[in-house]
């Protein structure tokens, strides 16, 4: 495929490694050093308008910008003729993805949301596991998100709701749901609360939520920028053994998946360990996933946009937001 990427930030260069095995022809970002730097990696053009690379023959096209700039850019890419792979959560808020959303079916394209824990191996691992039958029928799902933030981060865009669309609920938190989602199916907001309680700035630093299945399955998640210590934990109970996900390779430490299996006489359960030590091979299992979609392969295992628009439904939800 002809791929354009609009961000040439940390997240569009692995996106553009992750895309190797096809033409990076054009690359678009605010920052001209930036854009420049990466096009000179791919032999690629820069366009310093967006629109522009939009328009220069691409068959897709990967955005990786702020969060003010995901749905218009996505946006205007569908009415081109364009698939898009955009970064989550796709947008600030469940009414800008869901003109995305309409625009996508309207034209017949694909459009993928960057939920790309979805292709950490412990992950993938996991559901082949759940959808084996190897843990039972789900329970409930118990999930923590977070890091200790650093010098500055209030001043950061993530931390202007203008520009975010919120603070930690539309960070790390969109990961946990989308998961919980893959997991459980459809979910409903039981009970959400996004506190600011340590960085002074106008966006929440902590998000507490409970979600609720129709079949009565819940989901307990954390997500956190007052965690101090780098943590990504995600445990799935089953009625026959349960699932735990721990560490996402670098800061957050290694990979993980732990299967316990109850025994019949119950008590300590049977213990199995599998890790999986760096590289990170989700940016490339994601994007090889996006052109499958395009394709039309099946088994497609990517969140699309109409995951990333259920996700702000919840978010819109818990800030109070009118939701679309």
């Amino acid at each position: 495929m002809r791929i354009g990427i609009v961000g040439c930030g940390l997240i569009g260069q692995k996106r553009a490694a992750s895309a190797h095995e096809h033409d990076i022809v054009g690359v678009s970002d605010l920052d001209a050093a930036c854009a420049e730097s990466l096009a000179n990696r791919y032999g690629a053009t820069v366009y310093p308008q967006w629109r522009d690379l939009l328009g220069a023959g691409l068959d897709a096209v990967v955005v990786c910008t702020t969060h003010e700039s995901l749905s218009p850019i996505a946006l205007e890419a569908v009415k081109t003729g364009l698939h898009v792979l955009v970064e989550k959560p796709a947008g600030r808020n469940s009414a800008e993805v869901a003109a995305v959303m309409e625009a996508a079916q309207t034209a017949g394209r694909i459009v993928q949301v960057g939920f790309n824990h979805r292709f950490h191996p412990a992950l993938l691992k996991a559901k082949e596991l759940v959808d084996s039958g190897e843990v039972g029928p789900l329970m409930s799902i118990r999930a923590r998100y977070g890091h200790g933030g650093r010098l500055g981060m209030e001043k950061e865009w993530r931390c202007q709701p203008e520009i975010s669309g919120g603070g930690e609920l539309v960070d790390q938190a969109p990961h946990l749901i989308d998961l919980s989602r893959w997991f459980l199916g459809d979910l409903a907001l039981d009970y959400g609360h996004a506190p600011t309680l340590f960085w002074e700035m106008p966006a929440d630093d902590n998000c507490f939520l409970a979600l609720k299945s129709p079949a009565g399955q819940m989901a307990w998640l954390h997500a956190s920028w007052t965690e101090w210590k780098n943590i990504f934990s995600f445990e799935i109970f089953g009625r026959v053994g349960k699932l735990h996900i721990e560490g996402l390779g670098g800061s957050y430490g290694t990979e993980r998946l732990t299967l316990y299996k109850m025994l019949p006489e119950m008590g300590p359960p049977e213990t199995t360990i599998l890790e999986y030590p760096f590289p990170d091979t989700s940016w490339e299992r994601e994007f090889a996933d996006f052109s499958n979609a395009i394709s039309g392969k099946v088994g497609s295992v990517g969140g699309t946009i109409s995951d990333s628009y259920e996700v702000l439904k919840i978010v819109d939800r818990i800030y109070g937001r009118k939701v679309t």
